[in-house]
């Protein structure tokens, strides 16, 4: 009986693993036209760093035209915590794909692996390097290089734009002749603000660390009060129903970069939530979002009809 018993325990754990393992994508399925390169790579200093991921589409799913392509690093949520891969991630890599861009999928260091600031952004900077390098390979003009983020990774990809000037890569010995600054960045959702009461907490605490509580860390990380005078083109999408980050961040955002002069579109909804990605869900079939984030694209000349 307790044989039994243990067998059907390990049966039912081996499933819930299957499970897990599949929507991660760890057995290829959603990985499909995609290759790993591990970004840290041959630099001494990061030899034991194997937690960030570029994931680079192959050249036979990248669609052939007589003109270079638009990039995107993509940048999923998970409150600096985790990673939501699947639909935030390859989901919108195929969108992408679709428009003829090139996208790359940034599995950048988080918290739950003991990673903190700056992790995040040096993985980040270290991908648009990886992109701007290999343009010619991709068939990418190193000029259109953006990047999207959904919740915690759209702070990424707007502290990315905002920090573009600071690079992270030299005092990890990494040589760097190109811009590590995004051309454009898309931040759906986001967390953007680290201070009280709108801020994101779990986002903070990720990633702050032990510094969470500094109050000048937290204006610092506060992305609407750094906005630069040369800040990057921004798209904003925000729904005013979103349980999980405060619609308010999206708000302070937008004002910002008002303030500044920045080219940028804030696309409100007023129903939606959080966390839908670019999956084929009843927010997409409902709103067909992405048609809009397309015509901003077009619109600046990154991306051709």
């Amino acid at each position: 009986m307790d044989i039994m018993f243990s067998m059907k325990r390990m049966i039912a754990l081996c499933l819930l693993v299957s499970c897990f393992v599949n929507a991660w994508g760890i057995n290829g399925r959603v990985f499909d036209g995609f290759r790993k390169e591990y970004l840290w790579k041959g630099v001494s200093s990061m030899r034991n760093e194997t937690d960030s991921i570029l994931y680079v589409p192959e050249k036979s799913v990248i669609q052939k035209t007589d003109y270079k392509k638009m990039a995107v690093v993509i940048c999923p949520g998970g409150s600096y915590h985790h990673l939501g891969l699947p639909h935030e991630g390859f989901a919108t890599a195929r969108w992408f794909l679709s428009q003829n861009a090139v996208p790359f999928v940034l599995r950048y260091r988080v918290a739950a692996n003991g990673n903190h600031h700056p992790a995040m952004l040096e993985d980040f900077q270290m991908s648009i390097k990886y992109i701007r390098e290999n343009a010619e390979f991709f068939g990418i003009d190193p000029e259109k290089v953006g990047a999207i983020g959904f919740s915690a990774g759209g702070h990424l990809v707007t502290m990315g734009a905002v920090m573009g000037n600071y690079s992270q890569l030299e005092k990890l010995g990494v040589e760097c002749n190109v811009s590590v600054s995004p051309d454009f960045v898309m931040p759906i959702y986001p967390v953007v603000s680290m201070m009280d009461p709108i801020a994101h907490k779990k986002s903070r605490k990720s990633l702050l660390g032990k510094s969470w509580n500094d109050e000048k860390m937290r204006e610092k990380f506060s992305m609407e009060l750094n906005i630069p005078l040369n800040m990057v083109p921004t798209y904003i999408l925000a729904c005013k129903d979103d349980p999980v980050v405060m619609f308010e961040n999206s708000v302070r955002l937008e004002k910002s970069l008002s303030e500044k002069n920045i080219p940028h579109r804030f696309a409100v909804h007023e129903k939606g939530g959080h966390g839908f990605g670019m999956k084929d869900g009843w927010f997409m079939n409902e709103t067909h979002w992405n048609e809009n984030l397309r015509e901003w694209l077009t619109d600046l000349g990154f991306l051709r009809n």
